[in-house]
């Protein structure tokens, strides 16, 4: 990787991470909130805040983890390995987890929860390396 993509995969200051890292953040918890109320809508369940929140927050759990487990800030648009590993971990641990938030686990939700969070969760990187690789 050359050029301005390079500068925003390689460490940097305090500030300037934090700067790179909040939009990773936002766009993240974003998609795994986008596919807790589509999904709740989908399904015609409750449509309350408390219910949404039940639904989500084991992928949010498991997103946190994700991020933990690679370092993700340290490379938060990079689509791999930050990407996949943070994808990966949502997927896995959102699933065990979520019967313990929610009840059952159906075969069929475990490949569309797949599919969702990585058109969102790798998407959004795509896109920005993209952006970037043009941007050099």
């Amino acid at each position: 990787m050359t050029g301005s993509l390079d500068a925003v995969h390689q460490p940097a200051t305090a500030p300037a991470r934090t700067r790179r890292v909040w939009p990773a953040v936002v766009a993240d918890v974003l998609s795994v909130l986008v596919f807790t109320v589509v999904g709740t809508i989908n399904h015609a369940t409750s449509g309350d805040l408390a219910h949404v929140a039940l639904v989500g927050l084991p992928f949010l759990v498991a997103l946190a983890l994700g991020w933990l487990v690679v370092r993700a800030w340290r490379a938060p648009a990079r689509p791999w390995p930050t990407g996949v590993a943070v994808w990966g971990t949502t997927v896995v641990v959102g699933l065990a987890l979520r019967p313990l938030f929610v009840g059952g686990l159906a075969p069929s939700f475990a490949v569309v929860t797949a599919a969702f969070l990585a058109a969102t969760l790798l998407g959004w990187r795509a896109v920005a390396s993209l952006v970037a690789r043009r941007a050099a």
